[in-house]
C-alpha cells in the first residue's frame, strides 16, 4: 500500500513531510533543484505570511519562501503516524 501523496500547500504548519514528486513547470522545477528540493526531501512548513501570498518553509536548514502556485506543485507523504497519513492507510485498504 502506497503512501497517499498531497500537495505541498495542503500541509499544515509544523507537520514534516517528505517529497514525493514535483509537477512543476520547467522553470520552477530547476528553481527548486537548485535549493535542494527533489523527492525524499523532509519539508516542514513554518509559518504563512499576512497576505497568504507566500509560506516559509524549512528546507535542508535553510528557510525559503513559496508562493502557492509553486507549493501546489509540490507532492508530499506526511511522517508515518500523522492522522492524514492514517487515514490514507486505512482508505487503501478499504
Amino acid at each position: 500500500m502506497g503512501a497517499l501523496s498531497i500537495p505541498l500547500s495542503d500541509v499544515p504548519a509544523g507537520r514534516r513531510a517528505t517529497v514525493a514528486f514535483i509537477g512543476a513547470t520547467v522553470a520552477q522545477l530547476r528553481r527548486l533543484l537548485e535549493l535542494g528540493l527533489i523527492a525524499g526531501t523532509v519539508v516542514e512548513p513554518l509559518y504563512t505570511s499576512l497576505s497568504g501570498k507566500t509560506t516559509a518553509f524549512l528546507i535542508r536548514g535553510a528557510v525559503i519562501a513559496l508562493r502557492p502556485d509553486t507549493s501546489k506543485n509540490i507532492f508530499v507523504t506526511l511522517e508515518r503516524g500523522d492522522t492524514l497519513s492514517r487515514l490514507a492507510d486505512r482508505e487503501a485498504q478499504l
